[in-house]
């Protein structure tokens, strides 16, 4: 038997291309998971399938829709556990079993309560050998948000801050102006496109009026995430660009009311009530909302008082920050309007995870720092 995440063996290698197929969904499987599937006998790939939308079949139907000859006594590589319940498709354990499968190679394990193991035994019950935990850590990484909606009871939330040499984020004198080049704005475009949401501030919609939509083609199954708008006054204007569409939400203060109000509950744009926190809105009352919509990957795009705010409820899972080579001026917006910091584990401690030019910008991501 291969070690789990010992990926030199010939298991290893079909893992590994089950991978990537599995990455083929990085921008469109939203809410479900990124999986890949390969169908191997006598050490020859026979089949392979990855997951493409919501609602349509699965990785392992689609490889073994994709087979040349039958499967009958071939290994399934599986970057997750197959599903052992109904839900929008049909359970895939049973597919694999009905086909004839000999034995299972999954990389780990469904998160979701609703399998949880239960794929594995049903194979298992049906004489099936089943193996877990090869290229478990690659597997979790491609679905980090999916694996953190069901353990966590969170999306994985990424915070996006782009600022100058002097960690300056918007000029003193205000409007809008771009701080990064075109190719960092282009990587910024492939993050939103996999996230099941953005959110910014009322501010940011105000001063920029951004759409936070996604503008690059990725495929033919591109979808755009939820656009989430943290608004406690409900003061922005109901033509801004990021309302433009069907699939935007605002947060508002609980007791609020304003002449955006009712036009927005007119069926167009829906408010979602929470409580006020000291500055603004109770966020984790706004991600527990989020995480009932099957919000898997966060990715937030605001001004320096609501990113403070994230980061002092310690709701960042990273930081991507775009560095231009440029000065804005002692004058300017801050990254993050932080108070409070004399004190003692005010703000964790983030650590460099990678760091990369794009075009004439640089890109840093970090993490909070393990104990």
């Amino acid at each position: 038997m291969n070690s789990p995440g010992d990926g030199s063996t010939h298991d290893g290698l079909h893992m590994t291309r089950a991978l990537e197929l599995a990455a083929r969904g990085l921008y469109t499987t939203d809410p479900n998971p990124r999986v890949g599937c390969v169908l191997v006998r006598d050490g020859h790939a026979i089949g392979e399938g990855w997951h493409r939308r919501a609602g349509e079949p699965h990785a392992e139907v689609m490889a073994l829709r994709s087979l040349s000859g039958e499967a009958r006594d071939a290994t399934a590589y599986v970057t997750l556990e197959p599903c052992s319940h109904q839900g929008r498709t049909p359970p895939c354990a049973d597919a694999l079993i009905a086909a004839g499968i000999a034995r299972v190679v999954c990389a780990v394990r469904d998160p979701n309560p609703k399998v949880a193991g239960g794929g594995i035994e049903r194979l298992r019950a049906a004489g099936i050998d089943v193996e877990v935990g090869l290229l478990a850590s690659a597997a979790r990484a491609l679905n980090v948000g999916f694996f953190s909606r069901f353990e966590l009871g969170r999306p994985f939330i990424r915070l996006k801050l782009a600022m100058s040499l002097d960690a300056r984020t918007a000029p003193a004198a205000g409007g809008r102006r771009w701080i990064t080049g075109e190719a960092a704005r282009a990587d910024v475009q492939s993050w939103r496109a996999r996230s099941s949401a953005v959110l910014t501030g009322a501010g940011t919609v105000r001063v920029d009026n951004p759409r936070l939509d996604v503008r690059l083609s990725y495929g033919p199954w591109i979808r755009q995430p939820l656009r989430v708008v943290l608004d406690p006054e409900l003061s922005s204007a109901p033509d801004s660009l990021v309302y433009d569409g069907d699939d935007a939400v605002i947060f508002a203060a609980r007791g609020t009311a304003s002449r955006l109000e009712p036009e927005l509950l007119d069926g167009r744009i829906p408010i979602v009530r929470v409580p006020r926190a000291a500055r603004g809105l109770e966020l984790r009352a706004v991600i527990e909302r989020l995480t009932a919509l099957e919000v898997n990957e966060l990715w937030v795009e605001c001004g320096p008082r609501l990113a403070a705010a994230f980061l002092e409820a310690d709701l960042v899972d990273e930081l991507i920050i775009y560095m231009a080579p440029l000065f804005l001026g002692a004058d300017a917006a801050p990254l993050a309007a932080l108070q409070g910091l004399e004190e003692s584990g005010a703000v964790r401690q983030f650590e460099f995870r990678e760091q990369r030019l794009i075009g004439g910008d640089l890109c840093a991501i970090l993490a909070p720092k393990r104990d």
